[in-house]
C-alpha cells in the first residue's frame, strides 16, 4: 500500500470517527451537545483536524444524514421484502419507518429537521436521499392508484408517516395507538 493510499484510509477513517462519535453524542445529549469542541474531545483530534474534513456542525449533520437515509432505505427494503402481498409490503415499509424515526430520533432530525446543507427534491440531491425515497416509492408505487403518480403518492405517504412519527415522538400522539393508525393509513391511502 502507497503512502497516498494509506494516508485516504485514515483520512476516511477519521471522517468515519467524527460523523459516528457526533451522531452518538446526538443520540445521547441531543444536536445542541454536538459542538466541534466536544467532538474534538471526544476523538482525540485537534479542532482544526475536525475543520479539514467538516466546515462545521452542519456539514456534520448533513453527514448523518446521508448515512441514515442508507440505513433507512436498507431497513424499509428488508421490511418490504419479507411481505407477501402489495397490502403487508405497504404496512411493512410503514412500521419500519415509524421504527427508524423512533429507535433513531437524533439521526431522524439530521434527516428531516435540521439544516444539514443537503438538496431534497432537486437534481443535486445527493443519492442515499434519493435511493430513500426509492426505496419508499418501490412499494408505494404499486398501490398509488390508476391516474396517480407513483412519486406524489409516494411524497403523500411519506408526509403522513413524518407527521405519525414526529407528533407521537412530541408526545401529540399516544405510541400504543400507532398499529391502528398504520392500518388505517395503508387501508384509506393505498389501493389494495
Amino acid at each position: 500500500m502507497s503512502v497516498q493510499e494509506r494516508k485516504q484510509r485514515e483520512r476516511a477513517e477519521r471522517e468515519r470517527l467524527i460523523v459516528a462519535t457526533a451522531r452518538e453524542l446526538a443520540e445521547q445529549q441531543g444536536w445542541d451537545a454536538v459542538t466541534t469542541r466536544r467532538l474534538a474531545e471526544r476523538i482525540e483530534y485537534s479542532q482544526p483536524v475536525l475543520y479539514s474534513h467538516f466546515r462545521g456542525k452542519r456539514e456534520i449533520i448533513g453527514a448523518v444524514a446521508l448515512e441514515g437515509a442508507a440505513e433507512m432505505a436498507v431497513a424499509v427494503r428488508a421490511a418490504a421484502s419479507a411481505a407477501n402481498s402489495p397490502r403487508e409490503r405497504v404496512a411493512a415499509l410503514a412500521r419500519a419507518y415509524l421504527d427508524f424515526a423512533e429507535r433513531n430520533p437524533a439521526v431522524y432530525d439530521a434527516l428531516f429537521q435540521l439544516d444539514g446543507g443537503l438538496a431534497y427534491a432537486q437534481e443535486d440531491t445527493p443519492e442515499p436521499l434519493k435511493d430513500a425515497f426509492a426505496a419508499l416509492m418501490e412499494s408505494l408505487g404499486e398501490v398509488a392508484g390508476d391516474g396517480v403518480h407513483p412519486g406524489l403518492f409516494t411524497e403523500v405517504f411519506w408526509a403522513s408517516l413524518h407527521g405519525l412519527a414526529t407528533l407521537t415522538r412530541a408526545g401529540r400522539l399516544p405510541p400504543e395507538d400507532t398499529e391502528q393508525r398504520v392500518e388505517l393509513l395503508v387501508d384509506r391511502l393505498a389501493v389494495l
